[in-house]
């Protein structure tokens, strides 16, 4: 995408950002509990990834506005070596253009500088857009989930070797 800016997440980016998550639950219908819809931390995504070592969160920008995230989490639970790709959300006028592929490879890139050499992630049926994203970029499903996310409203786990 053109005149899209991707950069560190800054503490005035956290309203946004958790609009953006919540509207697209919203966009798709998923408000059950166990999700990231309902997770305290959603509000405060810079002060969350600002406090923990081995992390570190994207947003994309564009005209001064922003129209998605994502981020790497040393997620507890997870074996050593791994880190999960977490809160990977794009306004509907930003996705199919290839943004979120470019979001997930800039992820994984952090995720390889920071020493990791594997990423997981969760998901949902519902981001079925998502999932063949993720396909496609090499992650594949595994039977159950990994680590200790918080989020058991997700069915879908995926995992990619870096």
């Amino acid at each position: 995408m053109e005149d899209v800016k991707i950069r560190r997440i800054l503490p005035t980016d956290n309203a946004a950002m958790a609009n953006i998550i919540r509207r697209t639950f919203e966009e798709f219908g998923i408000l059950r509990p166990g999700t990231v819809y309902h997770d305290a931390s959603t509000d405060h995504l810079f002060e969350l990834f600002e406090a923990t070592p081995a992390s570190g969160y994207f947003v994309a920008e564009q005209q001064g506005k922003l129209i998605g995230g994502a981020g790497v989490f040393p997620t507890d639970g997870l074996p050593a070596g791994t880190c999960e790709l977490v809160k990977m959300y794009l306004l509907p006028s930003a996705r199919g253009s290839g943004l979120g592929r470019h979001m997930i490879n800039q992820c994984m890139e952090l995720a390889r500088e920071l020493g990791y050499g594997q990423m997981y992630l969760e998901t949902m049926p519902e981001f079925s857009k998502a999932v063949s994203i993720y396909t496609k970029l090499g992650f594949t499903g595994l039977a159950g989930p990994m680590g200790n996310s918080g989020h058991s409203g997700c069915d879908i786990w995926m995992l990619r070797q870096l």
